[in-house]
């Protein structure tokens, strides 16, 4: 089996773990994938949850136990872009939705599996929402 990419938004807070835990939340609220009543932090305590994510996975933001600023490639970890990898695509470091839109296949390829990636996006030069994407562990 190949990982399967995906890409989605959600909502802009400043700190970017926070936006990414209301994001988790969110997600969670509108699918628990048959794990009902849990939270996102006792899911990956959940050795079952992690076999779900291992094999075959959410395609979303429940896939990653945590947002961690690094440079390395860290399973399950989902790593904000660096100033430039955000240049390489959005010269102005500031991209929008329809920037982002414009690229989100090339920025899926380039993630391997397992791993995922988000950004800030911006409308009219104010922070927006988050952008999400990345690519199954299967």
């Amino acid at each position: 089996m190949g990982g399967n990419g995906w890409a989605e938004t959600g909502p802009y807070q400043e700190e970017l773990a926070v936006a990414f835990r209301q994001a988790q939340e969110l997600e969670l609220a509108r699918d628990d994938h048959g794990f009902p009543g849990c939270g996102i932090v006792e899911l990956w305590q959940d050795e079952e949850w992690q076999e779900y994510i291992a094999t075959g996975g959410t395609g979303t933001v429940l896939d990653f136990c945590e947002l961690a600023v690094t440079e390395d490639e860290i399973p399950f970890v989902m790593r904000p872009l660096s100033e430039d990898e955000i240049r390489a695509w959005a010269p102005g470091g500031r991209p929008t939705r329809e920037q982002w839109e414009a690229v989100q296949d090339r920025l899926i390829f380039a993630v391997g599996r397992g791993e995922g990636r988000c950004t800030v996006l911006y409308r009219d030069d104010r922070a927006a929402e988050v952008a999400y994407w990345g690519c199954t562990a299967d």
